[in-house]
């Protein structure tokens, strides 16, 4: 693990970007998050050794963590904490790290995607937002470490790879398209059967690629029509859920609740994507 702390660069233009009536430097929290994506890229690239310590179970053996999620979320709690001392922190090893009552709250998930890290497979990602008190996503950071890609996302401001504009895909059906889908860890969700059953009857290719935050960026970036979860975590979902919606993609439910089943698609065909969806995941 890197000993080096990230650099917290100012915004270009220099100035706050508040939201609403709240005050939240966005510019100032975007370049610090992205900051935090980078480094932890950096550590998610590099060769596992034996000095990085066993695979562990959690709740079971398809729940996993690595000494690697454990140390980037460590680290960046403690620079989120310097450079936010009154927000509050959630993240996927170390729980709920509470902040002022009034103050927004990060969510972080250092390894999303561990099993496949854990197992040298290259689809994972550092995934990192900013909510307001009452849960609503102000500011999305999802990082590729394998494909350098970074989806960053500000409420009302758009979603972006990489610095250019990303959009949702334009495809008008979902025949002959990408859906991307996750088990959850290793069980099949109730209707994901299926779902998967009626988007082969409509030759649509499904992919299961073992990243919930990567899997639903990649409907910003147009190269899924659409993504579904059976369960809504937001220190995994939330900052992707920005970045799709902000890149004009369809969220059902627009707000979802913790656990709760989602679906995201592009424009066009989240009329079709939706009917289908709600034909087979039972409401929760």
């Amino acid at each position: 693990m890197s000993e080096d702390h990230p650099q917290y660069p100012e915004p270009e233009g220099g100035g706050a970007q508040p939201v609403g009536d709240t005050g939240i430097d966005l510019g100032r929290a975007l370049a610090v998050a992205v900051a935090l994506a980078e480094w932890a890229a950096e550590e998610i690239r590099r060769p596992r050794t034996p000095a990085d310590g066993p695979v562990r179970e959690k709740a079971g053996p398809a729940d996993i963590v690595t000494d690697t999620d454990v140390a980037i979320e460590t680290h960046v709690r403690a620079a989120l904490r310097r450079a936010f001392p009154a927000y509050g922190v959630d993240g996927e090893e170390q729980g709920v790290d509470a902040g002022a009552p009034t103050a927004p709250h990060w969510v972080v998930d250092p390894v999303d995607g561990t099993t496949n890290y854990a197992h040298g497979l290259g689809w994972c990602s550092f995934s990192l937002g900013l909510a307001a008190p009452d849960g609503t996503p102000l500011l999305g950071v999802v990082a590729d470490p394998w494909r350098r890609e970074t989806f960053t996302a500000t409420r009302g401001g758009g979603a972006h790879l990489n610095g250019a504009p990303v959009r949702a895909a334009d495809h008008t059906a979902l025949t002959g398209h990408v859906f991307l889908t996750e088990w959850a860890a290793h069980a099949h969700w109730p209707g994901q059967d299926a779902l998967l059953a009626e988007l082969a009857a409509r030759h649509c290719t499904v992919r299961v690629m073992g990243s919930t935050a990567l899997s639903l960026a990649q409907v910003a970036a147009g190269r899924a029509s659409a993504a579904a979860i059976g369960e809504f975590h937001p220190v995994d979902g939330l900052p992707a859920l920005l970045i799709a919606t902000e890149a004009g993609a369809v969220a059902v439910p627009e707000r979802p609740a913790y656990d709760e089943p989602l679906l995201l698609s592009a424009p066009a065909v989240a009329a079709e994507a939706t009917r289908l969806w709600r034909s087979v995941v039972p409401p929760r």
